[in-house]
């Protein structure tokens, strides 16, 4: 497992809550995506499960659940119970809900301690969300609730209000430089600079070769000639029938350099003109698992809104 060096203040808090006399059943592990909240989840959920006497297995712990994106329909189900690949759902339903609320009628199987690990929570469908409320404002004792969450804001306040927030920072670039050479990966500096202390971002960029990528990115927002030009080579790159993986790392990595740019501007005009071409990235982002888009088109929307983000050419005087 990764050694996540920005995780040190949430062991410390985790670790002090957990040796009182009451642990909060509730915990929101909030951070950008890519920060190792997961790794923290699974880890911390070992510990919080631990018993003196009981034997902690090695691999999957009985008493620790795992709700996370499943199967997209019947088919996928069914291709899952037989060990086949299958598409993955957009949302966390609330069938899953209902089903680990099931498992909060019987006792833990191990010991007295039970942990349910919900990741991403900011993808559980609406009636997910107010189904798993209940369990929040009832909870079994001996059960505690770790959501994994990028954007706590999505959550519904009564969910955010049942819990204990740890907040993970963003990785320095010297701390991204070293996890990557971890992985056996060159520290790319400009993997290093997009990603914005994501090591899962700069992961994406490495893996998914996003360099030439990003410098298309650049051209487009800063201005460029040709940008239709320009346009059509962002979609090139980006491919015509890219996985969804690949459209989102290309999304992150637009909303990041965008956002940089925005920061580093002394433009005020141009300024405004990034910081909406970053809203309607962030729209395009949340829009498009879920909506209908032509898969050979989206590239090109991308495209689009970056263009817009362009400096205004100078008004003709006449």
């Amino acid at each position: 497992m990764t050694r996540w060096p920005n995780h040190t203040e949430a062991w410390r808090q985790w670790r002090d809550a957990l040796s009182g006399e009451r642990m909060h059943h509730g915990w929101l592990l909030a951070g950008k995506e890519g920060l190792g909240k997961r790794d923290f989840a699974i880890a911390a959920a070992r510990e919080l499960v631990a018993e003196p006497g009981v034997p902690l297995p090695a691999g999957d712990h009985p008493d620790i659940i795992v709700l996370t994106y499943g199967p997209k329909d019947d088919k996928g189900e069914k291709a899952q119970a037989e060990g086949k690949p299958f598409e993955l759902a957009r949302s966390i339903r609330i069938k899953q809900i209902r089903a680990m609320q099931k498992r909060l009628i019987t006792r833990p199987t191990l010991g007295s301690r039970r942990a349910i690990i919900i990741d991403p929570a900011d993808d559980l469908e609406k009636s997910a969300a107010n189904a798993l409320l209940k369990s929040l404002e009832e909870p079994p004792v001996g059960t505690f609730f770790l959501l994994v969450t990028h954007r706590p804001a999505r959550l519904l306040p009564t969910i955010r209000s049942r819990c204990r927030t740890l907040r993970f920072p963003v990785l320095s670039d010297t701390q991204l430089g070293g996890l990557l050479s971890d992985a056996r990966l060159p520290p790319d500096p400009g993997a290093i600079a997009a990603a914005e202390g994501s090591f899962g971002a700069a992961l994406r960029f490495a893996e998914q070769d996003l360099a030439p990528v990003a410098r298309a990115i650049t051209a487009l927002i800063s201005g460029e000639e040709n940008g239709l030009a320009r346009r059509g080579e962002l979609a090139r790159l980006i491919g015509p029938r890219a996985d969804r993986e690949r459209v989102q790392a290309v999304l992150d990595l637009a909303q990041a350099l965008v956002a940089r740019t925005a920061r580093a501007s002394n433009d005020p005009h141009h300024r405004a003109r990034l910081i909406e071409t970053h809203v309607a990235l962030v729209t395009l982002a949340a829009q498009a698992p879920t909506a209908n888009f032509d898969p050979g088109m989206l590239p090109f929307e991308i495209g689009s809104l970056l263009v817009a983000a362009a400096p205004a050419s100078e008004p003709a005087h006449g």
